[in-house]
């Protein structure tokens, strides 16, 4: 083991004991040029045209400059270079945004290389850079101690914006979100007297009324982007004693099932669709209890318009259960009574990490391809008249023929509802599923065709509650993680509701005050941050 002798961010000095978990070198064992300072790409440069993109091709960034950074002593300068200046940020860790944040920045900060994940034994918990992909934090802190934090099924998400947004994925029913287990965070801002500053923040600051409290509830589940440059997170778990790195997280079950069953849809009629996906819906509803037996079974209903000859169901559930194969079969029986169908199930065997990695269960990882996506949160079973708007745009009466598009219906609730909204800047603590409405394309291949079969499809869904889902007692608005700028543009939305409503809801006032309080000259800022008041 390495010892880590990197600056903290609140005290300057070297962190005692730090451990390296093996999925990226600390700063101290890094080569000097890496060390001497950060790498700046601009026009003109071979690297330009690579980095100026993220994950969706549809949006590229015109920046003057590029600055791949490796330390918070490198973020800060930048910060201070780009405010000094009058310059604006865009902050890029994974580069998964779905929207265009960011692309008419000045300055492009990439976090990539600011990916270490290791145990801080000064702080008791683990520290892990805003670099780091999902996938490098489940191997680490897998490997080394046997436990994890509940994040994303998509290994290739940088941890920075998905903890800010309160991320959440396959063990998040069972444990909870991964804010739920955040316990400090490094923030580079810029204060009312136009310093660039790290402030370190932690629970303990939130709980004890501590004005640097705000910061840290702002980050769980704030969104990316909006007070300041992450530059590190903290986990453990809250209550837990003593500083044995094996006890302060959760751990996951050593193997789990991995299972996918898929439909034709030569043999699906309306009758046998609707049936299909109010049995789903409905499943969640009745087992989003925490202390359900099915607590561990993550799963994504995946209905494709019809052009895509099939589509299926996945799903991910513990398989050290002594009842686990009897629990899984019911509930596929569940999924499938009375519809008269007959799927393909497959399910596999598989130890927890291998699963965690699998591609049938992350989806494609392609570089070059647009997505568009939106989302929703049902706080009840899908009624009638969304189940027939589904149909609609699904089942083939209105034409779309890109198999690459669908409606991702995913398993929600559990442990991730058991704490108050007020506990976190994540408020959709009531959900019994989530809906992730996504089409795929080839770059340049007539995207407004694809965008408006997405858009007129979220439209008729939501279209009692003028074209989005606001919080009622069916649909419980929108996940910031997802974000869908046409949630801001009458044409899409008449609810009333903003995008800001629809993200945060009660919890819009508070971000509000830490916006303020944190970011004053709204340096970070994008076409939907939190406004400074």
């Amino acid at each position: 083991m390495e010892q880590d002798t990197r600056r903290t961010g609140d005290t300057g000095e070297a962190a005692v004991g730090g451990v390296a978990l093996g999925t990226a070198p600390p700063a101290a064992v890094l080569d000097d040029a890496a060390r001497a300072g950060a790498v700046t790409v601009a026009p003109g440069d071979a690297r330009y045209a690579d980095l100026r993109r993220g994950y969706n091709q549809r949006w590229v960034s015109n920046a003057e400059s590029i600055r791949l950074v490796h330390t918070r002593r490198q973020v800060e300068d930048a910060v201070r270079e780009a405010f000094a200046a009058d310059k604006k940020i865009a902050i890029r860790s994974g580069g998964h945004c779905y929207e265009g944040f960011g692309i008419d920045a000045k300055l492009l900060l990439d976090l990539s290389h600011m990916n270490a994940v290791y145990f801080d034994e000064r702080r008791g918990a683990f520290a892990i850079e805003p670099g780091a992909t999902l996938g490098e934090v489940y191997r680490a802190l897998y490997k080394a101690f046997g436990v994890t934090i509940p994040g994303g099924a998509c290994p290739s998400v940088g941890i920075g914006g998905h903890i800010a947004g309160g991320g959440h994925g396959p063990l998040s029913r069972l444990h909870g979100l991964t804010v739920d287990y955040l316990h400090a965070v490094e923030v580079v801002t810029v204060n009312a007297a136009g310093k660039v500053v790290t402030l370190v923040a932690t629970r303990e600051d939130w709980e004890e009324g501590r004005p640097k409290g705000a910061l840290w509830w702002a980050h769980t589940g704030g969104g990316g982007g909006n007070f300041g440059v992450a530059t590190r997170y903290w986990f453990r778990a809250p209550g837990v004693r003593g500083n044995d790195p094996a006890t302060l997280l959760p751990k996951p079950p050593g193997e789990v099932f991995v299972s996918t069953v898929t439909w034709q849809w030569a043999e699906v009629t309306e009758e046998s669709f609707t049936r299909l996906v109010r049995n789903y819906s409905t499943w969640c509803e009745n087992n989003s209890a925490a202390d359900s037996p099915y607590a561990a079974l993550y799963s994504q209903f995946m209905p494709t318009p019809r052009a895509a000859g099939s589509f299926s169901m996945i799903a991910q559930f513990d398989a050290t259960r002594p009842d686990s194969e009897q629990l899984l079969n019911d509930f596929f029986a569940a999924v499938g009574e009375g519809t008269g169908l007959t799927p393909k199930t497959q399910v596999l065997r598989l130890p927890w990490l291998h699963a965690t990695m699998w591609p049938g269960l992350t989806g494609p990882n392609s570089p070059t391809f647009s997505f568009k996506a939106k989302s929703a949160y049902q706080r009840a079973c899908l009624p009638d008249e969304q189940l027939r708007a589904m149909y609609r745009h699904l089942g083939g009466e209105v034409a779309y023929g890109n198999p690459a598009a669908r409606l991702l219906m995913i398993t929600f609730g559990g442990k991730i509802n058991t704490r108050p909204r007020e506990a976190t800047a994540y408020p959709h603590r009531d959900s019994v599923m989530e809906l992730h409405y996504v089409t795929t394309w080839a770059p340049g291949t007539d995207d407004a065709a694809h965008l408006k079969w997405l858009r007129d499809f979220y439209a008729d869904v939501y279209a009692p509650t003028g074209g989005v889902p606001v919080p009622n007692d069916v649909t419980n608005g929108c996940y910031v993680n997802y974000p869908d700028t046409d949630l801001d543009d009458p044409a899409y939305n008449s609810s009333g509701l903003s995008a800001h409503q629809l993200y945060y809801a009660d919890n819009l006032e508070a971000l509000v005050a830490a916006k303020h309080a944190f970011d004053p000259h709204d340096v970070f800022r994008h076409a939907q941050s939190i406004p400074v008041k």
